[in-house]
């Protein structure tokens, strides 16, 4: 198996009724993009954009090569640690940890240890891995 050319990872929760204030206060961070139900908000190409439900998001830089493991490290060492805090956030409809794994080869892979697959269950995440083929 061959290294995985580039990763990207991203930290977010979507539910219609998602105060993003409340999420970063929380989590003692502010998001990439953060925004209520409705409410407005602009893409990185700079287009304005009406929210179809309420999101926060908070992303870290791709790597090539992909590195999994340390990009979901690194993004969850942006929010707090204290899971005291991460369990008074509300149920929302989604919260995921994404992983885009960007394949320049047919057989390209990427390993997550134990301990970041247990930040990952110990906050309540969904781990969403979206594969993209060399084609």
């Amino acid at each position: 198996m061959g290294e995985l050319s580039r990763s990207a990872v991203s930290l977010g929760f979507w539910d219609d009724n998602l105060d993003p204030t409340l999420v970063s206060d929380l989590l003692e961070c502010e998001p990439t993009v953060g925004v209520a139900k409705n409410g407005e908000w602009v893409t990185a190409t700079g287009a304005t954009k009406i929210a179809y439900t309420g999101f926060w998001r908070i992303k870290v830089a791709r790597r090539s090569p992909g590195d999994l493991d340390g990009q979901i490290r690194e993004v969850l060492s942006l929010v707090t640690s204290d899971l005291s805090r991460w369990d008074r956030l509300p149920t929302f409809e989604k919260s995921r940890l994404f992983c885009g794994l960007f394949l320049a080869d047919a057989n390209e892979g990427s390993s997550i240890s134990s301990e970041t697959l247990a930040m990952i269950a110990e906050r309540r995440l969904s781990l969403e891995l979206d594969i993209y083929s060399a084609d």
